[in-house]
């Protein structure tokens, strides 16, 4: 089974995110894995007219977010039902691309150059980050913006097929691999959970 299955199979099991949430929204971005939980895109600062790129943007409903204030977006998914699945929902917004790929692919081929790369539960999870890391850090401009968010170390929330590829750090650790990659002004926390939900989220952001 390729790495394209294991997340196509596990995207057959995901439930599509609302059309509105409890503020009657139609679009948002959430770090977490709650729903109406967490800080929202703030966390990138002013997305308008910068160049965003996701890792591991699913059905697409963070980035379409990120789109209508204004950021020209690329999102890259290793499923290909992903990018089908985002297009027929996403499609009629501008700004807005969806790419099946790799993260670390994309980033070596594609020559494209960044302002914000972020991963929600993404690649930066998954992909060991000696690999990783320089990928991102030489397709951010400077001054650009790394963020990512991901369960706590020690968490098993996922199937064991997704368990095994996690690349779960504290953030500490997290913060010396980002700076051994030439990126500063680190920042981590744990989010804490709403009430009576027992896990929280870690959230990590860095610029070049």
């Amino acid at each position: 089974m390729t790495l394209a299955d294991v997340w196509d199979r596990f995207a057959d099991g995901r439930a599509p995110r609302r059309t509105v949430n409890a503020q009657g929204a139609t679009t948002w971005l959430n770090w977490t894995q709650y729903p109406d939980h967490g800080p929202n895109e703030s966390v990138l600062g002013d997305v308008t007219g910068r160049r965003v790129l996701e890792l591991g943007s699913g059905a697409g409903s963070n980035l379409a977010h990120l789109a209508t204030l204004g950021a020209h977006c690329v999102g890259v998914d290793v499923a290909p039902s992903r990018e089908q699945t985002a297009r027929e929902r996403w499609g009629h917004l501008p700004g807005l691309e969806f790419r099946t790929a790799e993260a670390t692919d994309h980033l070596t081929h594609s020559g494209d150059r960044y302002d914000v790369v972020y991963s929600i539960f993404g690649a930066v999870w998954f992909v060991a980050p000696a690999v990783l890391l320089p990928l991102i850090r030489a397709r951010l401009d400077a001054g650009g913006t790394l963020a990512f968010s991901h369960l706590p170390p020690g968490t098993q929330q996922l199937a064991s097929g997704q368990a095994a590829m996690r690349h779960d750090h504290p953030p500490e650790k997290w913060a010396d691999l980002l700076r051994h990659n030439g990126f500063k002004d680190v920042q981590t926390e744990v989010i804490e959970p709403p009430p009576g939900r027992t896990v929280g989220t870690l959230l990590v952001r860095a610029v070049t």
